[in-house]
């Protein structure tokens, strides 16, 4: 099996970001009830491009709900470079922690 994933991974090129550098990680704080939920961004396929002042950038947004405590949706958005970097968030309903 592995040697045909490195097979098509040759023919169809294309390389995903490096494992460690895939995920965007963060944590956020329910304001009503005050659980922590933890969060990750595929930085590979969540983000969607959008073209500002001349140059592209990256946007994903999540909406995270705790376990059962409460229902309240926590909505983040997040902005990143070309490279993945991160340059803006914002969160409606908790806090980042």
């Amino acid at each position: 099996m592995e040697v045909l994933m490195n097979l098509l991974q040759r023919l169809f090129g294309g390389s995903s970001a490096k494992p460690e550098k895939r995920y965007y990680t963060f944590s956020v704080k329910c304001l009503r009830c005050g659980e922590t939920i933890d969060g990750r961004v595929d930085l590979d396929n969540d983000p969607s491009v959008e073209y500002e002042d001349g140059g592209e950038v990256f946007h994903a947004r999540k909406v995270l709900m705790g376990n059962g405590r409460c229902f309240q949706r926590v909505e983040v958005t997040f902005k990143f470079t070309p490279a993945r970097t991160l340059i803006e968030q914002q969160i409606i309903g908790g806090e980042f922690v």
